[in-house]
């Protein structure tokens, strides 16, 4: 089937990057909302250019920055965006740590689509455990026996993984990316509900009203309880 960035078979796509702190923070409520309802959600990959619009820095072990593109209004929005999705990440009893560099997340965004085919709660197994061990510094996602690792972890099959990793599911992941971005969606989370475009877990109150039938007033956008 021809991939197609704003339908799906589920009732709600959610476009995220492992490398995205607002991303890993809308991951539970996006799960409390789908729970809510009786609902799965397609989980879709987008692998950011981040240096392209906010530039890079490098860190070293004891967070020093060592290389540095970034301007001042970069560095700017960088912090504010760490330390708003931190707040949010310790409400729920999780670590973010701020990462050493800009990571490369194809590979484990490979490792998402592989994972895909096989079933939903491998892929949510999956899911948590690359995002919480990111947010800790303890994962490298741009090493291959590292991601078979978290297969493993997540209970997932791995025989194949690697061959799928180098063509096929490279292939699959650059064109997808492709038609993703050139249809307009350029960050995350994105939510596409009724093939109608949200960026932002704020939305969640809204996107909930529409997959209840869209009754009574809509809501107003909130960080608030979604359900």
């Amino acid at each position: 089937m021809t991939f197609s960035p704003f339908q799906s078979d589920l009732p709600l796509i959610c476009y995220i990057d492992y490398k995205s702190p607002y991303a890993f923070v809308a991951k539970d409520p996006t799960y409390a909302l789908a729970d809510s309802l009786g609902i799965q959600v397609d989980w879709r990959p987008i692998t950011l250019d981040i240096p392209s619009y906010l530039g890079s820095a490098k860190l070293d072990k004891q967070d020093r920055v060592v290389e540095n593109n970034r301007t001042p209004q970069q560095w700017t929005g960088v912090k504010y965006a760490y330390r708003d999705a931190r707040r949010y990440a310790a409400l729920n009893g999780y670590t973010l740590r701020g990462t050493v560099k800009i990571w490369d997340t194809s590979l484990i965004h490979i490792a998402m689509l592989w994972v895909k085919q096989q079933d939903y709660s491998t892929l949510k197994r999956f899911t948590d455990q690359v995002y919480e061990r990111f947010w800790r510094r303890e994962l490298d996602v741009e090493d291959l026996p590292t991601v078979v690792e978290c297969l493993r972890n997540a209970n997932a099959e791995t025989t194949g993984f690697e061959q799928f990793a180098g063509h096929e599911g490279r292939t699959l992941h650059d064109s997808m990316q492709a038609a993703i971005f050139a249809a307009g969606i350029y960050g995350v989370p994105t939510y596409i509900v009724d093939e109608e475009m949200f960026f932002g877990r704020e939305h969640l109150p809204m996107i909930a009203w529409i997959l209840k039938g869209r009754h009574g007033v809509a809501p107003d956008i909130a960080y608030g309880p979604v359900i």
